[in-house]
């Protein structure tokens, strides 16, 4: 088992920035995928941004050129650096753990509880 848990969230003006962290902890494998998602008000959740153990790295478009994602693969921890922000950032983000499982060669997905991230004057 994994647990993911965020850290990070909170209330930014327009043009600001926040950065937001997610550590995973627990039977952790060599193979896997960090990153994050968003979920705004009445919305679908959509993906933000991941990241690999090789830090080759995937953005949506509305985020690419104003979010970074990174990643420290010594405390299994990723960071969503977020700049520019817009109101139409406003979102809870949730972090994601895909994990490989070799002794059943399929993908396992771990979130976290979410984080709230309201840009807003």
């Amino acid at each position: 088992q994994v647990q993911v848990v965020e850290s990070g969230g909170g209330l930014v003006q327009p043009g600001g920035s926040l950065r937001l962290s997610c550590a995973a902890s627990g039977t952790i494998s060599s193979i896997n995928i960090m990153g994050w998602s968003r979920q705004g008000a009445g919305k679908q959740r959509e993906l933000v941004a991941t990241i690999t153990r090789d830090s080759t790295t995937f953005y949506e478009d509305s985020v690419k050129g104003r979010f970074t994602i990174s990643r420290d693969n010594a405390k299994n921890t990723v960071y969503l650096q977020m700049n520019s922000l817009k109101h139409e950032d406003t979102a809870v983000y949730y972090c994601n753990f895909r994990s490989w499982e070799m002794s059943s060669r399929t993908w396992s997905d771990y979130w976290g509880q979410g984080t709230q991230v309201t840009v807003s004057s």
